[in-house]
């Protein structure tokens, strides 16, 4: 019975540490953010379920492509003078602050137009070490999210480090990591008590 018990906890610490970290995604998968290949952005997004608390990974050539946040109207009519916010590292990560929809283009003249563009859309459910609920005065689902980047998507303090195929790998080896660590701290913690 002892074992059992041991076994039914372990597993649920297991399934917690699964949960509580965002997922990564990388836009385009391994296309990345180009306009080479014809990729359908909308069309990867719409098989992604995007939640808060996860990242998104723009991986791209920054002497060819760009990123910007933008407003929906600006979104639609590939309007690139009046950007929510700018990135332009090659390999600029976002993690995702609150639901709703975000609009990302390719700044360059003409990329937009071929279709280098995303519309994100982000459930209302969250990881549950995300931040807290959002509240009611915030934006409601099915709107875009404010004129602001700064506390909806904002750059990861390593946007500018690794590639992100090796951020990618990193959450889900340190989602293994802390995986063994609980392991092993259950294990010998059965053997003191």
């Amino acid at each position: 019975m002892g074992l059992a018990k041991k076994a039914m906890v372990l597993f649920w610490m297991m399934a917690v540490c699964e949960v509580s970290m965002g997922s990564v995604y990388k836009v385009g998968d391994s296309a990345g953010w180009t306009t080479v290949g014809n990729v359908d952005y909308n069309k990867w997004a719409s098989t992604k379920n995007f939640l808060v608390g996860d990242i998104i990974i723009f991986e791209y050539h920054k002497q060819f492509h760009n990123v910007m946040q933008v407003s929906r109207s600006d979104f639609h009519s590939c309007n690139a003078t009046a950007p929510i916010a700018t990135y332009s590292t090659g390999n600029d990560s976002i993690t995702i602050r609150w639901p709703g929809h975000y609009f990302f283009i390719c700044g360059f003249p003409g990329h937009c137009l071929a279709e280098q563009k995303v519309d994100i859309r982000v459930l209302r459910a969250s990881h549950p070490s995300a931040s807290p609920s959002v509240s009611p005065s915030a934006a409601p689902y099915e709107s875009e999210p404010a004129a602001s980047p700064i506390g909806l998507i904002t750059p990861n303090p390593s946007e500018n480090s690794a590639p992100s195929l090796l951020s990618s790998n990193w959450s889900l080896s340190s989602k293994f990591g802390l995986s063994i660590v609980i392991v092993l701290a259950s294990y010998i913690s059965g053997f003191v008590y």
